[in-house]
């Protein structure tokens, strides 16, 4: 805010109080937010490979502990904690070293949560190679000697997106997938059987727990695009009839 102009100020000031209006209100009564495909079909996928009686294949990007990563690790810890009903296994390659620790805690609690502290095994969380193509090659080798049911590939991907989804398919799994990167996008769609897109990737942790400060926070945002698209065509439209008014409101808003 030290560098923030008038209009800057106002606009945050006005954002912060929708949010907090939406997530106060989420307490109190259930909130809407539309269906997403893909984390809806998740226990579509547990079901599926609990009947077959085959493990499932996680992999949370090739990041490391970031933003994205953490929120791949948190679907994760969902279809953990929905697979434990049934003893089914998740296994989890991470591509990091300092990944590791972190998400065979994230599982640990998730079975612990669960009520089946049993069923967790460190050797369902594998570190298999911290280079991208060597990491692709031994995740599809796993894919195809664990004959996965299920694949789940969610976080940040590069070129070896492919790799993996066409592992899934040789292997008939069903294959869920969700990515920020909009230039993996496309393999996804292609050899996966749902693919989370944009925004919903990170609407997923509110969508799946339905915590009411995490669905506030998401729709009280969805609220406040919807201002600034009105706001935006509301200038566009002003500064179009009255080319004047332009230059009056930058020097409003632009001073101080």
């Amino acid at each position: 805010m030290e560098h923030a102009n008038n209009a800057v100020r106002i606009l945050l000031s006005l954002f912060s109080i929708i949010i907090i209006t939406t997530i106060l209100s989420a307490r109190k009564k259930h909130l809407f937010i539309r269906k997403i495909a893909g984390l809806s079909a998740l226990e579509d996928a547990i079901g599926r490979a609990t009947e077959m009686g085959r493990p499932m294949i996680g992999v949370p990007g090739l990041g490391s502990i970031d933003v994205v990563t953490l929120q791949a690790l948190s679907i994760l810890s969902y279809i953990v904690k929905s697979s434990a009903r049934y003893g089914t296994r998740l296994i989890v390659t991470v591509p990091d070293t300092s990944l590791l620790p972190v998400a065979q805690e994230s599982l640990r609690e998730s079975y612990a949560s669960a009520g089946r502290p049993d069923l967790y095994n460190p050797e369902d969380v594998r570190f298999l190679s911290n280079r991208q193509f060597s990491f692709a090659a031994a995740t599809a080798g796993a894919i195809m000697r664990e004959r996965a049911a299920a694949c789940f590939f969610f976080g940040y991907f590069y070129a070896e997106s492919l790799i993996f989804a066409e592992a899934g398919q040789q292997a008939g799994a069903i294959q869920i997938a969700g990515t920020p990167s909009t230039t993996q996008i496309p393999f996804f769609i292609a050899a996966c059987d749902y693919v989370i897109i944009g925004d919903e990737f990170y609407a997923a942790s509110a969508y799946l727990s339905r915590e009411p400060t995490l669905l506030g926070s998401i729709v009280g945002q969805d609220y406040c695009k919807i201002v600034l698209f009105f706001l935006i065509a509301a200038g566009c439209i002003a500064v179009s009839l009255f080319p004047g008014l332009g230059t009056a409101l930058t020097g409003i808003f632009l001073k101080g």
